[in-house]
């Protein structure tokens, strides 16, 4: 079984990106700039951030590849090419640096326990067109996915957790990872804990969604635990997953006004659309490659 296109894609411009970070010095952006100039790419998006604290500079440029883009003759690299040309730039600035060709989607795995609604909106978001990508598999560790998968013609592994061997459990979804080569894990309320060793595994290519608005109300009940302080704001995290739980460099947050007349239900059921949102818009600035790891925490050009 095969996952299902989208089906409500539009044609889309080729293009690149060029991501990179680097220590902040004068003459990166003019650098950038002449290079693309020269080889008639047509830049159509650029953004850049300093971040004074570490003397850092992070930087996203999209441009286009085709020839009517540009109107005199388009990109004149090849992928290898362009590589190669830009590696003597990369040295000089000493930037960490990746180019993206193309409109090839990415391979996300998306791992679920019980609690479906994240999941639902997710397929339903990429059948819509709003995530360019191919969701290659769904893992759990509980049945109640699977009816869900099967419409929406996704592969579905049920993979138990015995407690008493977890690690066993994360070899075997570390080979699917590997098998169907993923580019990006979501977590769409799977309620396990990773081990050290398969967060750095994952690191930079797994999102997660908290069903709270962190720092505040970890662990069970997040929402009882609202209620009983009486919060007047409520919301949901998405964050990158690492080994230190819930703690992972923060991706996108979504805040729901709520007063005095919530009970624990009804702020529950605003916490999960919370969720929904706060989890779609980071996999789709992932995605997008808008996403840049800066020490604890991130800078997203949106």
């Amino acid at each position: 079984m095969s996952a299902a296109p989208a089906r409500n894609e539009t044609p889309r411009v080729k293009t690149a990106i060029l991501l990179l970070d680097c220590p902040d010095r004068k003459g990166i952006v003019a650098a950038i700039a002449n290079f693309l100039y020269r080889h008639n790419a047509n830049i159509l998006h650029a953004d850049q951030h300093q971040d004074n604290e570490l003397g850092l500079f992070f930087m996203r440029v999209e441009f286009a590849l085709e020839e009517e883009s540009v109107g005199s003759g388009g990109f004149d690299l090849t992928e290898d090419e362009c590589r190669a040309a830009f590696a003597k730039i990369a040295d000089d600035f000493s930037m960490n640096w990746r180019l993206e060709f193309g409109n090839k989607p990415a391979r996300v795995a998306l791992f679920v326990s019980q609690y479906l609604h994240c999941l639902a909106d997710l397929l339903s978001r990429r059948e819509a067109g709003e995530l360019r990508c191919d969701f290659a598999l769904i893992v759990s560790n509980h049945e109640a996915a699977r009816a869900l998968a099967e419409f929406h013609r996704v592969p579905f592994h049920y993979v138990p957790i015995d407690r008493a061997d977890k690690q066993a459990s994360e070899r075997l979804q570390l080979d699917l990872l590997a098998e169907h080569r993923i580019d990006l894990v979501v977590l769409a309320r799977y309620m396990q804990i990773f081990s050290d060793d398969f967060c750095k595994h994952l690191r930079g290519r797994a999102v997660n969604i908290h069903h709270s608005f962190l720092p505040g109300f970890k662990g069970a009940k997040p929402y009882h635990q609202a209620h009983t302080r009486g919060v007047k704001l409520i919301g949901a995290t998405a964050h990158f997953v690492t080994a230190d739980l819930d703690e992972g460099p923060i991706i996108e947050q979504i805040v729901e006004r709520v007063d005095h007349s919530f009970t624990p239900e009804t702020l529950a059921a605003a916490g999960r659309d919370s969720e929904r949102r706060a989890l779609s818009t980071a996999v789709r600035l992932l995605l997008e490659n808008r996403v840049f790891l800066d020490e604890n925490k991130t800078v997203v050009f949106k």
